[in-house]
């Protein structure tokens, strides 16, 4: 038959209880996963800054940009900007239960360091940093003179 739901708020934790009495908890905003370390990606180029944490598989836990976070135009690029992100990204990930990170770094813009700085501050170990900067071996063949 129909289950009417009567929703209860006590203290925190919401309550469904159905028609027959029976209670269900609501879901809860926090993962249930529980990670001890995993790889933080930083992508610093000189327009943006963004931090990708995944797990040891590469499986995507949460993500930020300088963008994300309300920062416009050139802002974007800025050390201060790269640590706010990873503060946010940091803080996500103490609440996850992580204790140690591997860090990859991409790009060479300004916001490298300060990502790091700021994800540290959490008091998450950084095991590893490796630079993965894609680097030309050689490039494209140049142009041709202009002849006059």
């Amino acid at each position: 038959m129909g289950k009417t739901k009567i929703t209860t708020e006590s203290g925190e934790v919401k309550k469904e209880i159905s028609a027959e009495g029976v209670e269900k908890k609501a879901p809860s905003k926090a993962s249930k996963k529980k990670v001890i370390s995993g790889v933080l990606h930083i992508d610093a180029t000189f327009n943006n800054t963004k931090v990708l944490f995944s797990d040891k598989l590469g499986n995507t836990l949460f993500w930020g940009s300088a963008g994300a976070m309300g920062f416009r135009g050139a802002k974007k690029g800025t050390p201060f900007a790269a640590s706010k992100v990873g503060d946010v990204i940091g803080s996500k990930a103490a609440m996850l239960g992580v204790k140690d990170a591997d860090v990859v770094v991409l790009g060479v813009g300004s916001g490298r360091e300060p990502a790091i700085r700021a994800f540290m501050a959490h008091g998450i170990e950084v095991t590893s940093i490796a630079d993965a900067t894609p680097v030309p071996h050689n490039g494209p063949k140049a142009k041709k003179p202009r002849r006059v």
